[in-house]
């Protein structure tokens, strides 16, 4: 295989794990840059949830990186294969990379259906079983810029056996490994990067192990798998990201996936991750809720905002549950915009955003939206969540070159407290 084009330049290490920097000549061209740490842009089949492609590029600093799912993918293989010129095209994608993951970060799948050949994704027709030639068969059709290899990922649970992690790790490599010798052997993916995939479970020395031989073979970077939201507390995860970060190489960019609640990823990031996928503000969306937690890493600014806040609405705003256990529920980095609280609430989602939702409309017009069913809730919600989201970690950048993440980190905890 050749050697990687991707290029990992970091300008600053923090207290020896938070790493600030940009990822460069990303795709075929080599054109394209993303900064670290940052976030993929999460579509369904090419396409940001709610969004139309004009609705999307009303919104500035999007991602350099699309995301795209063979769960979502591979039921549509044969149109693909017939169409012949890629699921870049096949989609209208345009000026974008193209990462195609296994699985669909904002969906859980069953458990249960992996096998020592075969792993299995869930398209809206029920399972498909990949063995590696079907899903090497899959990339050469989709021809992305760079994607993950097969895993074994279904030890996240916990009381899973050590006996099972480790056959997860031993077969995550063996995938790794069959995924490689294809890829040499194919013109179709050549300059196409692939991402290593560390499994593990919550066993440590499992990890580790996972990471180390992960780093051995001649991958682009690595995806940190089994580690999601609800899988296990956060000290947990820091532990094991910090463990397996010490095997990897510092050049090369490691992706966590299944993360996406800010104080999550505030202590992922601590932890040396440079990459999360961007799936959270669709889960808010779906909720008809909207993300409204203080980015503000300048204390005397996020002092103010804080007061302003509290004298404005005379009540705690956050009415979410801080436990991460279940995806699906309310966080308290939202709000509920179906509660009666804000049929006369005339204020923007936040105040001094300039998403186009903040600008135009008010708390009360998306409470009727939400209330009424219209369409256009979740339109509206899903550019402002897209735009809070991605100004989160614009402030996770700046803290980071300025010194100010601990600053940033008592902001966003506090929206947990109040």
């Amino acid at each position: 295989m050749a050697g990687c084009r991707m290029k990992l330049e970091l300008s600053r290490v923090v207290q020896g794990k938070g790493r600030l920097g940009v990822l460069k000549d990303l795709g075929k061209t080599g054109q394209h840059s993303l900064e670290v740490p940052g976030c993929l842009l999460h579509t369904h089949l090419g396409t940001v949830p709610h969004l139309t492609r004009d609705t999307l590029q009303t919104l500035s600093n999007l991602p350099a990186v699309t995301q795209v799912t063979l769960s979502n993918i591979a039921e549509h293989q044969e149109v693909l294969e017939e169409f012949k010129d890629g699921f870049r095209r096949f989609a209208g994608l345009h000026n974008t990379v193209l990462y195609c993951s296994l699985h669909d970060p904002a969906t859980p799948c069953p458990t249960g259906y992996t096998t020592n050949k075969t792993v299995s994704v869930w398209g809206s027709g029920g399972r498909i079983e990949l063995t590696v030639a079907k899903f090497m068969a899959l990339q050469k059709t989709v021809q992305p810029d760079w994607y993950q290899s097969m895993a074994d990922g279904e030890t996240w649970q916990s009381g899973t056996s050590r006996k099972r992690v480790r056959k997860s790790v031993d077969r995550t490599l063996a995938h790794l490994d069959e995924c490689l010798l294809a890829h040499q052997n194919s013109q179709e993916l050549e300059g196409v990067e692939v991402f290593g995939v560390v499994e593990g479970g919550d066993i440590l020395e499992e990890r580790v192990r996972s990471g180390r031989e992960t780093a051995k073979r001649p991958v682009a970077g690595f995806c940190l798998d089994g580690l999601q939201t609800g899988s296990m507390h956060q000290a947990l995860r820091t532990q094991l990201i910090a463990a397996v970060t010490k095997e990897l190489p510092e050049d090369k960019p490691r992706l966590l996936q299944g993360v996406g609640r800010p104080d999550e990823v505030l202590a992922c990031v601590e932890a040396g991750v440079d990459l999360f996928e961007g799936f959270f503000p669709s889960q808010v969306t779906e909720r008809g809720c909207a993300l409204c937690f203080g980015i503000s890493s300048d204390p005397e600014l996020a002092v103010l905002e804080l007061a302003e806040e509290k004298e404005a609405s005379g009540e705690t705003q956050h009415n979410g549950d801080s436990n991460p256990a279940d995806q699906s529920r309310m966080t308290s980095f939202e709000i509920d915009l179906k509660d009666k609280r804000y049929k006369d609430d005339f204020r923007p989602l936040v105040e001094g955003c300039g998403c186009y939702c903040c600008v135009n409309h008010q708390r009360a017009y998306l409470h009727h939206l939400l209330v009424t069913n219209e369409l256009l809730a979740r339109v509206l919600l899903m550019i402002h969540n897209t735009a809070h989201y991605q100004a989160f970690f614009r402030a996770l950048r700046e803290a980071l070159a300025n010194d100010k993440l601990d600053v940033l980190k008592r902001r966003v905890l506090k929206e947990m407290t109040d």
